[in-house]
């Protein structure tokens, strides 16, 4: 039986004959159904029509993302360190050659999600690698295809390979989490955010949100707590969840900055 893929947030299903009615993430008011109404494909027939690009993103670390883009558009990262491969966020699409040239790029012994937005095909994912997926237990509910091979964890912080440990921070959703990679930035230090922390198109400051596409905000309780999680962390860069969404240089002033911004813009305070 097919495992349905929900076109317009990437998010594939338990096997099934028929698709579910309604996709439980697009419903859901951080996402949103599609202007066409729902619709499913499958990994076949998303493997007929579109391809992963593989590329440079940063020192040692690497993109993939689907062409034409797919669903929400994200990407992927291929972090490389002494003890194999981290695979962080998750594409719906995986395919042979995906896995020919992330194989190529040493592999991955782990895989880490930062939320449910990006758990597209990550089953299928940890299959075709043979490897664990780490996910954070406050979001056990909003996974939509369970395994074996997923791991929840709980706690504030998780490191799955040396200098390589996911943060807790909550914000987007219960369990977002972002991953702190020591080595990164040639040492000096490297943060993946997914969209928790999202980069702006000044690719200089960050901001933060409940949801993007229906333009709901985060508390100020919120979002200092995220600033606080990662303010133990020393990095260089900040690597966002889109091809070139990046900070390559002050990331971490970058979140101080961009925190104080957002609580003095929400922050009762007289106009002019």
């Amino acid at each position: 039986m097919p495992n349905f893929i929900c076109i317009t947030c990437g998010t594939q299903y338990a096997d099934g004959l028929n698709p579910p009615e309604d996709c439980a993430i697009c419903t859901e008011e951080r996402q949103f159904v599609g202007w066409k109404g729902q619709q499913w494909t499958t990994l076949d027939e998303l493997r007929l029509t579109h391809r992963n690009r593989v590329e440079p993103e940063g020192p040692g670390i690497v993109g993939i993302g689907t062409e034409p883009a797919f669903a929400i558009g994200q990407r992927a990262l291929h972090i490389r360190t002494p003890v194999g491969g981290v695979l962080w966020d998750c594409l719906s699409l995986v395919d042979d050659a995906t896995v020919a040239a992330v194989r190529a790029l040493g592999g991955i012994s782990a895989m880490a999600i930062s939320h449910p937005h990006f758990y597209a095909s990550m089953v299928e994912w940890s299959r075709a690698f043979g490897v664990p997926v780490y996910l954070n237990a406050a979001d056990s509910a909003w996974v939509m295809r369970d395994d074996a091979a997923l791991r929840f964890w709980e706690g504030t912080r998780l490191e799955i390979a040396p200098g390589v440990t996911l943060i807790h921070c909550g914000g987007h959703f219960a369990g977002s989490t972002m991953l702190h990679w020591a080595q990164g930035a040639d040492g000096l230090g490297a943060l993946c955010t997914g969209d928790t922390i999202m980069v702006g198109q000044d690719r200089h400051t960050v901001g933060f949100m409940y949801s993007y596409p229906n333009f709901i905000p985060l508390n100020a309780r919120a979002v200092g707590r995220i600033a606080s999680a990662v303010e133990p962390f020393e990095f260089e860069h900040i690597y966002g969840g889109w091809f070139g969404k990046n900070i390559l240089e002050n990331g971490k002033q970058a979140v101080r900055y961009s925190a104080r911004r957002y609580l003095h813009a929400i922050g009762d305070r007289a106009e002019g």
